[in-house]
């Protein structure tokens, strides 16, 4: 039978020695993190690479370096400082989340009391309880479902094996130092235990790993094929008037809610004109890919010449890309070329 504590004081031993050094961990073996940062760090990772929150959680913890800071924080700003790292409502839930920790005086400190706050879900509860306040929670993440499929050579395939992975990798979390133990897991699965060619060669839990001893391991964890997503199609009008441009608010729920962008149809749900009467004419279109479809946007430019339907013009100038979600930027890199002429 697997000895849950042997696998453990393993994957610890290796964890002191190859841990990976990112701006929101603590060195292994010291004392946890301040729940601020565990927090903002898994919400910003969620869905997203770590190479990606790098830049994101450096800005925003010097820009707002506690959670009273981020709750003080204008909706907008928050927004803006978000942009290009997706899945808007994130950011909502961020704002919300901060506000509500505010209110109480601090973070809970146990699982049920975090999954109660804005935007936390059973993964990120687990995550701060166990590495913010040591709580002997199962954290199961995609890594932590590689390492755990491949230890115990599940052959049933993702998404209907979670359930059992979640509950055999609840089997070796220990009482002793669970959140190294959940980032040890974690790393693991990032370095070693890899999707494709897993170096198995050199992992520490070499010896108790079935799927290694089947000569399965590249193959695990099979996962259903995936259903060819969904195109659609739409409009953005880039409104142009003298040195100003034509920009929205997104509305705070729905697809890149809350965020600042150009008017736009189609593609979102809604079936609206232009903003304005203009000799609108195409420039060129952008590809942008969501979880649920892919995206092909044609971008038109058009001189304005009384007010807008929707919408508020602001000078070129002060337009940053930056600020700009994802598929918005693509579009200001077609029109811009047409704005300089």
């Amino acid at each position: 039978m697997r000895d849950s504590k042997v696998i453990a004081e393993a994957l610890l031993d290796w964890y002191d020695r190859h841990a990976r050094a990112l701006p929101w961990r603590a060195p292994p073996g010291t004392p946890a993190m301040d729940p601020y940062r565990v927090w903002l760090s898994e919400v910003m990772l969620q869905q997203t690479t770590v190479a990606a929150v790098k830049d994101y959680f450096h800005r925003f913890t010097a820009r707002w370096p506690t959670v009273q800071a981020l709750a003080a924080a204008e909706d907008a700003e928050v927004m803006a400082e978000w942009a290009g790292l997706g899945y808007y409502a994130r950011a909502r839930n961020l704002l919300a989340c901060a506000r509500a920790v505010a209110a109480a005086g601090g973070f809970p400190d146990t699982r049920e009391g975090l999954a109660a706050l804005p935007g936390i879900g059973p993964y990120t509860s687990a995550a701060i309880a166990s590495i913010a306040f040591e709580r002997p929670e199962t954290v199961v993440d995609g890594n932590v479902e590689r390492v755990v499929s491949r230890l115990f050579a599940v052959e049933e395939p993702l998404p209907r094996s979670k359930p059992r992975l979640t509950a055999l990798a609840a089997t070796l979390t220990p009482q002793r130092r669970p959140g190294d133990f959940a980032q040890a897991m974690m790393d693991l699965g990032a370095t070693i235990c890899t999707p494709r060619s897993p170096a198995c060669a050199i992992c520490p839990l070499i010896t108790p790993c079935d799927a290694r001893a089947k000569g399965i391991a590249a193959d695990l964890p099979r996962k259903l094929p995936k259903a060819a997503k969904p195109e659609r199609t739409g409009t953005v009008w880039i409104g142009r008037r003298g040195g100003m441009i034509l920009t929205e608010r997104r509305a705070e729920k729905g697809l890149l809610g809350g965020t600042l962008a150009f008017p736009s149809t189609g593609w979102d749900g809604s079936d609206l004109p232009p903003p304005g009467a203009g000799d609108w004419r195409g420039i060129g279109e952008v590809r942008h890919v969501f979880t649920h479809f892919s995206l092909t946007l044609r971008v038109e430019l058009g001189d304005l010449a009384g007010n807008p339907a929707r919408g508020a013009f602001v000078p070129l100038r002060q337009i940053d890309r930056a600020a700009l979600p994802g598929l918005m930027r693509k579009v200001w890199d077609v029109a811009l070329p047409h704005l300089a002429t």
